[in-house]
């Protein structure tokens, strides 16, 4: 959720805390991203106070300890995609490794 918070996507450093080096995401649009270019979008305002993102049906399973997988539909001003990401645990706290995002009609 933290990376839903528009504060939070404003600040590289706050990012780049929760993203594992080597992140990769493929995007609801089908782009490929990894760690730099995710920094680069969500320093420039993709998610505003004013329109804040819905989350629903957020479910985690633990896959192995120490690496979940966490799932959600999200609502971002009426684009709205299934997100699947994996998440591991790090000396320094959980970090993303994999997202990906799917549209829904």
């Amino acid at each position: 959720m933290r990376l839903l918070d528009p504060d939070v996507r404003a600040s590289p450093a706050l990012v780049s805390e929760l993203l594992d080096p080597k992140f990769t995401e493929i995007g609801a649009s089908g782009r490929h991203w990894d760690a730099a270019s995710i920094l680069t979008v969500t320093s420039t305002g993709s998610v505003v106070p004013e329109s804040p993102v819905v989350v629903s049906e957020m479910a985690g399973v633990v896959l192995t300890p120490g690496v979940v997988h966490l799932t959600y539909f999200a609502d971002n001003s009426r684009r709205r995609a299934w997100r699947s990401s994996l998440w591991h645990l790090t000396e320094t706290g959980w970090r993303m490794y994999f997202h990906q995002g799917t549209l829904a009609s």
